[in-house]
């Protein structure tokens, strides 16, 4: 049985989508692969793998050790272009984050991402091909699933919605790069539709942007709801009463919140970042700006068939990424790792 050192600090900060994948990872193994994996979490323990969830200066210390830790695994969810709208520093310490980061990232032995793409963006920074190994996110059906009517119009109920309303669902950190600006355009620019954006602050006044943004929510549109950060239980909610889940994030990962819709059955529109081509291509309403977001929710808000094409759609991206693929991927990349370490 090999032991795996799980560090993280990914569920410290509520509304992540890294929380979400870590605490998702955990689950998975410690059920499916719990015969072959003994899993540890933040522990200084000598290990066959240690695998880095989140890139905390304590951990880069115990990455020194190589002796306890074994294989060092390191997951890839942001690179120090992606910090680029979402956090405010100071210049020179900005500059200093970045750096640290990708030396972080080259202390481990090997690399996780979790889109192909930016494997291509390591290797363009110096991180070897045959260091780098894409895994992509899952969610639990049993925790992400179609409800049934009654639930859903409890859920409608609860928010003061009607049975008739067109509801358009976003979901994220409040900042710049989520696209959180063109999402409450939208919403200004069509007032028969129901606008709601599950998120908020995570890193509070750290966040680019926060005075502004903390002005619209606040005092939003009379279409628009913020329910604030909430739990994955209320959650799936939104995600089921929702018609279309519209994430018009300029840069994104694997965002974990698009699977969690699929896996409820409802249409996805996203921009249309390179990103989603290798893994989501076919399977989403993309849209190149703001303007084609509006004039394909309109189009969705009357042809109520186009809606089912794309719920169909979602079906499939959950299968697509269905929790028992990706136990024995994990399994056999650990495995693989752990004979390396021998070497």
């Amino acid at each position: 049985m090999l032991k795996i050192n799980m560090l993280s600090a990914a569920d410290k900060v509520a509304g992540q989508g890294v929380g979400s994948a870590y605490l998702e990872l955990i689950r998975l193994l410690k059920t499916r692969n719990k015969k072959t994996l003994d899993i540890s979490i933040n522990k200084l323990t000598k290990a066959d793998i240690t695998h880095y969830h989140t890139i905390n200066f304590p951990y880069f210390l115990m990455s020194f050790l190589k002796k306890k830790a074994g294989r060092q695994i390191g997951y890839v969810h942001f690179l120090p272009e992606t910090l680029d709208g979402s956090i405010k520093l100071p210049p020179f310490a900005f500059a200093i984050f970045k750096r640290y980061v990708m030396a972080f990232y080259r202390r481990m032995d090997h690399l996780v991402v979790v889109n192909p793409d930016f494997k291509l963006k390591l290797m363009a920074l110096g991180i070897p091909e045959d260091e780098i190994t894409f895994i992509p996110n899952f969610v639990a059906k049993a925790q992400f699933y179609e409800e049934d009517e009654a639930t859903k119009a409890a859920t409608r109920a609860k928010y003061n919605l009607k049975s008739d309303d067109f509801i358009v669902l976003g979901a994220g950190q409040i900042q710049e790069r989520k696209g959180f600006d063109d999402f409450v355009e939208l919403a200004k620019e069509n007032p028969l539709m129901q606008f709601i954006w599950a998120g908020g602050f995570s890193f509070g006044k750290l966040t680019d942007g926060y005075e502004r943004y903390k002005k619209i929510v606040e005092n939003p549109p009379k279409n628009v709801f913020f329910p604030g950060i909430v739990d994955r239980e209320e959650m799936r909610g939104l995600q089921n009463i929702a018609d279309v889940f519209l994430l018009p994030s300029y840069s994104e990962l694997f965002p974990m919140t698009v699977l969690e819709t699929a896996s409820c059955g409802t249409p996805i529109m996203l921009r249309d970042l390179e990103l989603y081509h290798g893994i989501l291509q076919g399977q989403y309403i993309a849209c190149a700006d703001k303007a084609q977001m509006n004039e394909k929710l309109n189009a969705l808000l009357k042809n109520p068939e186009e809606k089912l094409v794309y719920k169909q759609k979602a079906n499939e991206i959950a299968k697509k990424y269905s929790e028992e693929k990706l136990s024995q991927i994990w399994e056999t990349f650990y495995q693989e790792q752990a004979k390396m370490k021998k070497i």
